[in-house]
């Protein structure tokens, strides 16, 4: 996948992602101050918008690099910062690539995961985003290129349902201890419905 390829799939995928803007508020007001809405969407149209400017001749790491920047500047939440972090992350990880193949897509996950695991100082089980980003990298790494979208979808999906019933560990939500039982995380639902526009975007 080239350069322009990326910026054509990332634009539909972020244009799908904003119409998600009301049920992730809705699971945030929930648990937490419920921005999380207003973060998708004002980072989805950030995102577009620089993938717009960049050359036509930009790689995947300038790609990812732009869309960092418009993301982490266009929403001063924690989250986004996460998100900006895991594409400074896959960013370095694919420096100077002209294009981008299976394994490429394999290393990106796993850089941008770690870089998420380290900033946000959490791990599996603390129903967090991670509970459906490891898992789905995971699913990612023993699949197919031609299954590994779907499989990361799955696999995202059970991440989210195994950790709904518990007691949020980070973030906001630890606040309410038990009360945030049987809500699901919202950031891990975020990703899931970035990943399923993603699925959207390709079809």
């Amino acid at each position: 996948m080239t350069g322009a390829e990326l910026r054509a799939l990332l634009d539909r995928a972020f244009e799908i992602l904003a119409e998600s803007e009301d049920e992730l508020r809705d699971l945030d007001a929930a648990v937490g101050d419920g921005d999380l809405g207003i973060t998708v969407r004002g980072g989805s149209s950030a995102a577009r918008q620089a993938m717009r400017s960049l050359p036509k001749d930009a790689i995947p790491a300038d790609v990812f690099r732009a869309l960092a920047t418009a993301i982490s500047a266009a929403n001063p939440s924690s989250f986004a910062a996460l998100v900006a972090t895991a594409l400074l992350a896959a960013s370095r990880s694919v420096a100077g690539a002209q294009s981008l193949a299976r394994d490429d897509v394999v290393t990106i996950a796993q850089q941008a995961t770690a870089a998420v695991e380290k900033r946000g100082k959490s791990a599996l089980g603390d129903k967090t985003v991670l509970d459906a980003l490891i898992p789905s990298v995971r699913a990612l790494e023993t699949t197919t290129s031609d299954e590994g979208l779907a499989a990361m979808i799955a696999a995202a999906r059970r991440g989210i349902d195994e950790t709904t019933p518990n007691v949020s560990r980070r973030g906001r939500a630890a606040w309410l201890g038990e009360r945030a039982q049987g809500h699901p995380d919202p950031g891990a639902v975020a990703y899931l419905r970035f990943l399923e526009a993603l699925e959207r975007a390709t079809s």
